[in-house]
């Protein structure tokens, strides 16, 4: 849940496709829960977010970067990592970078707020939920592994919820006739 230590369910459950050792990136990674998760299972992890405050207790976890990643410059350049982690945040502008933050074999996991919040709880404004099948839409150039989107009742929420892959560039082997 956000605002708590404990690791998202939906991150947990996909863990196993991160590549071994890969480097992750935690985007608004808020108190760190994920860039915890992931450097205790021996990842190198970069963590990204405007709370300095919030930062700085990932000191000696993880590499943090201060940056508001909404207003200001995208902060890691052409890095690409082997997992992109982002939760409980949405940006609409910023669907490409993160896209393109995932390295050839590399996972995004990104889950956050669809439309139906606004009768549960916050967020409520359209501006911060979903709409149906957006997630789909904007990470259309990686390949879905899996995507959920409906109602949690653990906080009550509404969620939408996807994992997916960017293909390794290995030529697809030739058909056989039969």
């Amino acid at each position: 849940m956000h605002g708590t230590s404990t690791p998202s369910p939906w991150i947990v459950r996909w863990t196993h496709l991160v590549p071994a050792g890969g480097a992750v990136l935690d985007l608004a990674c808020g108190g760190g829960r994920h860039a915890r998760w992931f450097a205790e299972r021996g990842h190198r992890v970069t963590a990204v977010d405007r709370d300095a405050a919030a930062l700085g207790t990932l000191a000696g976890i993880a590499e943090t970067i201060e940056a508001d990643i909404e207003n200001g410059p995208w902060p890691l350049g052409e890095r690409q990592f082997a997992a992109v982690i982002v939760t409980n945040y949405l940006w609409r502008p910023l669907f490409g970078r993160i896209a393109q933050s995932v390295a050839i074999g590399g996972v995004l996991l990104h889950e956050t707020f669809a439309q139906g919040n606004e009768t549960v709880g916050k967020p409520s404004r359209a501006d911060f939920l979903l709409a149906p099948g957006e997630l789909l839409r904007a990470y259309a150039e990686l390949r879905t592994v899996a995507f959920e989107d409906g109602f949690l009742d653990a906080p009550p929420r509404f969620v939408q919820r996807i994992a997916a892959v960017r293909p390794g560039s290995d030529p697809v082997p030739p058909r056989h006739a039969l």
